[in-house]
Protein backbone atom coordinates (compact mmCIF):
# COMPACT_ATOMS: atom_id res chain seq x y z
CA UNK A 1 0.00 0.00 0.00
CA UNK A 2 1.18 3.47 -0.80
CA UNK A 3 2.67 5.47 2.01
CA UNK A 4 3.51 2.55 4.30
CA UNK A 5 7.13 2.10 5.33
CA UNK A 6 8.95 -0.71 7.11
CA UNK A 7 12.18 -0.65 9.07
CA UNK A 8 13.66 -4.02 10.03
CA UNK A 9 16.71 -4.48 12.22
CA UNK A 10 18.33 -7.53 13.80
CA UNK A 11 21.00 -7.57 16.43
CA UNK A 12 22.71 -10.37 18.29
CA UNK A 13 23.17 -9.75 22.01
CA UNK A 14 25.55 -11.97 24.00
CA UNK A 15 23.16 -12.40 26.92
CA UNK A 16 20.41 -14.90 27.79
CA UNK A 17 16.96 -14.40 26.35
CA UNK A 18 15.31 -13.70 29.71
CA UNK A 19 17.83 -10.99 30.62
CA UNK A 20 17.49 -9.25 27.25
CA UNK A 21 13.69 -9.40 27.29
CA UNK A 22 13.63 -8.00 30.83
CA UNK A 23 15.77 -5.04 29.75
CA UNK A 24 13.58 -4.17 26.75
CA UNK A 25 10.33 -4.64 28.62
CA UNK A 26 11.35 -2.11 31.29
CA UNK A 27 10.10 1.28 30.08
CA UNK A 28 12.77 3.08 32.13
CA UNK A 29 15.39 1.76 29.70
CA UNK A 30 13.85 3.57 26.72
CA UNK A 31 15.71 6.75 27.60
CA UNK A 32 18.98 4.78 27.73
CA UNK A 33 18.67 3.69 24.10
CA UNK A 34 17.16 6.87 22.62
CA UNK A 35 19.42 9.60 21.17
CA UNK A 36 19.89 12.36 23.78
CA UNK A 37 19.09 15.13 21.29
CA UNK A 38 15.49 13.85 21.22
CA UNK A 39 15.07 14.84 24.88
CA UNK A 40 13.01 11.70 25.53
CA UNK A 41 10.97 11.77 28.76
CA UNK A 42 8.42 9.28 30.05
CA UNK A 43 5.34 11.10 31.34
CA UNK A 44 3.47 8.04 32.63
CA UNK A 45 3.85 7.93 36.40
CA UNK A 46 5.82 4.96 37.70
CA UNK A 47 6.16 2.25 38.45
CA UNK A 48 5.10 1.16 34.99
CA UNK A 49 4.01 -2.45 34.64
CA UNK A 50 4.39 -3.51 31.03
CA UNK A 51 1.70 -5.97 29.92
CA UNK A 52 -0.95 -6.24 27.21
CA UNK A 53 -3.05 -3.08 27.33
CA UNK A 54 -0.45 -0.98 29.18
CA UNK A 55 -0.25 2.59 27.93
CA UNK A 56 2.84 4.76 27.99
CA UNK A 57 2.92 8.51 27.51
CA UNK A 58 6.13 10.29 26.69
CA UNK A 59 7.48 13.46 25.15
CA UNK A 60 10.37 14.05 22.83
CA UNK A 61 11.66 16.74 20.53
CA UNK A 62 11.89 16.27 16.77
CA UNK A 63 14.06 18.94 15.16
CA UNK A 64 13.24 21.24 18.09
CA UNK A 65 9.49 20.61 17.90
CA UNK A 66 7.98 19.08 21.07
CA UNK A 67 6.04 15.92 20.30
CA UNK A 68 3.69 14.04 22.62
CA UNK A 69 3.39 10.32 22.05
CA UNK A 70 1.17 7.63 23.56
CA UNK A 71 1.67 3.94 22.87
CA UNK A 72 -0.18 0.85 23.92
CA UNK A 73 1.22 -2.65 24.32
CA UNK A 74 -0.94 -4.71 21.99
CA UNK A 75 0.80 -8.06 22.25
CA UNK A 76 2.71 -9.33 25.26
CA UNK A 77 4.32 -12.76 24.95
CA UNK A 78 7.28 -12.93 27.37
CA UNK A 79 10.09 -13.62 26.76
CA UNK A 80 9.64 -13.81 23.00
CA UNK A 81 7.65 -10.87 21.77
CA UNK A 82 5.84 -7.66 22.45
CA UNK A 83 4.24 -5.10 20.16
CA UNK A 84 3.64 -1.43 20.83
CA UNK A 85 1.27 0.68 18.74
CA UNK A 86 1.06 4.46 18.65
CA UNK A 87 -2.32 5.74 19.85
CA UNK A 88 -1.35 9.42 19.68
CA UNK A 89 1.70 10.99 18.12
CA UNK A 90 3.36 12.16 14.93
CA UNK A 91 2.58 9.14 12.76
CA UNK A 92 -0.66 8.06 11.17
CA UNK A 93 0.42 4.50 12.00
CA UNK A 94 3.30 3.18 14.13
CA UNK A 95 3.39 -0.56 14.80
CA UNK A 96 6.62 -1.75 16.45
CA UNK A 97 7.14 -5.47 16.89
CA UNK A 98 9.98 -6.56 19.22
CA UNK A 99 11.01 -10.20 18.72
CA UNK A 100 13.51 -12.15 20.83
CA UNK A 101 14.91 -15.64 20.29
CA UNK A 102 17.73 -17.82 21.55
CA UNK A 103 20.52 -17.70 19.00
CA UNK A 104 24.17 -18.86 19.07
CA UNK A 105 24.52 -18.71 22.85
CA UNK A 106 22.86 -15.31 23.14
CA UNK A 107 19.72 -13.56 21.95
CA UNK A 108 18.75 -12.42 18.50
CA UNK A 109 16.57 -9.34 18.76
CA UNK A 110 14.51 -8.26 15.76
CA UNK A 111 12.72 -4.94 15.51
CA UNK A 112 10.13 -4.53 12.79
CA UNK A 113 8.53 -1.10 12.59
CA UNK A 114 5.70 -0.50 10.17
CA UNK A 115 4.76 3.14 9.94
CA UNK A 116 2.92 5.70 7.88
CA UNK A 117 2.98 9.47 8.00
CA UNK A 118 -0.10 11.68 7.84
CA UNK A 119 -0.77 14.25 5.11
CA UNK A 120 -0.81 11.96 2.06
CA UNK A 121 1.65 12.91 -0.67
CA UNK A 122 3.16 15.65 1.50
CA UNK A 123 3.86 13.05 4.20
CA UNK A 124 5.52 10.79 1.63
CA UNK A 125 7.70 13.69 0.49
CA UNK A 126 8.72 14.53 4.08
CA UNK A 127 9.51 10.85 4.60
CA UNK A 128 11.79 10.78 1.57
CA UNK A 129 13.55 14.02 2.52
CA UNK A 130 13.89 13.58 6.28
CA UNK A 131 11.86 11.08 8.28
CA UNK A 132 13.32 7.89 6.80
CA UNK A 133 16.84 9.04 7.69
CA UNK A 134 15.69 10.19 11.13
CA UNK A 135 14.12 6.81 11.93
CA UNK A 136 17.21 4.97 10.65
CA UNK A 137 19.49 7.26 12.67
CA UNK A 138 17.46 6.62 15.84
CA UNK A 139 17.73 2.85 15.34
CA UNK A 140 21.45 3.15 14.48
CA UNK A 141 21.98 4.97 17.78
CA UNK A 142 19.89 2.37 19.57
CA UNK A 143 22.03 -0.42 18.11
CA UNK A 144 25.25 1.27 19.26
CA UNK A 145 23.85 1.87 22.77
CA UNK A 146 22.71 -1.73 23.04
CA UNK A 147 26.19 -2.82 21.96
CA UNK A 148 27.72 -0.68 24.68
CA UNK A 149 25.25 -1.74 27.34
CA UNK A 150 25.47 -5.46 26.63
CA UNK A 151 29.05 -5.50 25.21
CA UNK A 152 30.32 -7.31 22.12
CA UNK A 153 27.11 -7.15 20.14
CA UNK A 154 27.18 -8.28 16.53
CA UNK A 155 24.78 -6.88 13.99
CA UNK A 156 23.11 -9.54 11.84
CA UNK A 157 21.12 -7.47 9.42
CA UNK A 158 19.86 -3.97 8.76
CA UNK A 159 17.39 -2.69 6.30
Amino acid sequence: MTGFHTLRRQQWIPRPLGEVFAFFSDARNLAEITPPELGFRILTPGPIRIAAGARLRYRLSWHGIPVGWTTEIRRWEPPYRFVDVQLRGPYRLWYHSHLFEDHQGGTRMTDVVRYRLPFGIFGRLVHAVSVRRDVERIFDYRSRRIAGLFAAVGRLEAG
